[in-house]
Formats: C-alpha cells, structure tokens, sequence
C-alpha cells in the first residue's frame, strides 16, 4: 500500500524566511507549525520537505550548514513532540552559477517530489504540496499533486501579485493549521 504525504516548502512556510536560511541558531519556526504536523501525522501523512537552497551555489552557506538547518527545524519539533519531518530534499543549485544539467532539480521542476515518491512509496494522487511562493504552487502541479498557498506574512496585496504570476492553487491558507484542517477534510476518507 502506497503512502499519502503533505510536500511543503522550507523556508517562508514552515520557517521565518530571512534570506538564504544558513545558520541553525536563527531558525524559527512559524506559530502553529508543530501542531500542524501533528494533526497531518494522526492522519497517516509522511511530512516531506522540498526546497530550492541556492545559497549553497552562491557560496552563502555549505551544504552541511543547510543539513544543520534542517535538523534544526526537526529538534525543534521533537521538542514539541510531533516527531520529526520524514525527508528533505533540495535543490542546491542556481541557473547563474551551475549549469541547466544541474539544474533540472529547482523548483518549479517536480524532479525532488517525484524522488521523494519513489524514494518513500508516495502516491501523488493522494498527496498535497503546500507553499508561500509561485515556484511551489507550480512544482506541486507539475508533480500532479493538490496545491495550497500558505500567506504566513504576505500581504493581501502580494497574495494578489503572486495569484496573477500563475495558476490559482487549490486552497488559500491563512497559516499552516488552517492548510493542515483543509488537507484533512479534502482527503479522501478525511473528516
């Protein structure tokens, strides 16, 4: 029996995005996001991170800086007891630095979720992308999954800006609880 999983973006969405997220002791995670992932988990969803890290082509931070960030966002949530994210993928590569080969993994690409489902028995059909940005609205559709657009701090003016750059995504989110309690009542078998 295949898996049915909540992909969500990084940084802007489950973390405060500072710009080229690169030092563990800054990470902090958005209100609510624990809680989020633990009514996902009683679901049966595996919780997979998909994400563009450019800052390690443009020499910001090394990859092992990026792994330390991301077992960062993992301590902190064990520390609120709702287990830790299943994978991370990412991309560590820019079209300005790296060539087109390297780059078929960025987002908006579906290579790192179509990995992810391969990787982890996943089925796409029953699967969910949630983000803050244009790049993950289309990655979750390119990948055939349901998208949902997370504002987190966005602005109604630069919701609107970003629905005009692509398609609309399936749902709206305020934050990460309300996305997490429509995946719930969309899922098939969700209550």
């Amino acid at each position: 029996m295949q898996n049915h999983a909540v992909f969500f973006d990084r940084d802007g969405t489950l973390n405060y995005d500072s710009g080229y997220v690169g030092n563990a002791d800054l990470v902090r995670l958005y209100s609510g996001v624990p809680h989020a992932i633990r009514l996902l988990r009683e679901k049966g969803f595996k919780i997979v991170v998909i994400s563009n890290q450019s800052g390690i082509a443009r020499g910001y931070f090394t990859a092992k800086e990026v792994d330390l960030v991301n077992q960062k966002i993992n301590d902190l949530l064990e520390t609120d007891g709702c287990g830790a994210i299943d994978a991370f993928y990412y991309c560590p590569f820019h079209p300005d630095f790296n060539s087109t080969e390297d780059c078929k993994c960025r987002k908006p690409s579906p290579l790192m979720v179509l990995k992810a489902s391969e990787e982890l028995n996943i089925d796409l059909n029953k699967s969910y992308f949630v983000g803050d940005s244009v790049t993950d609205i289309e990655c979750g559709k390119n990948a055939g999954v349901k998208t949902i657009l997370v504002k987190n701090e966005r602005t109604e003016e630069q919701i609107c800006n970003l629905l005009v750059e692509c398609e609309i995504p399936g749902f709206i989110a305020c934050d990460l609880i309300e996305a997490s309690e429509f995946i719930i009542k969309d899922f098939p078998g969700g209550n």
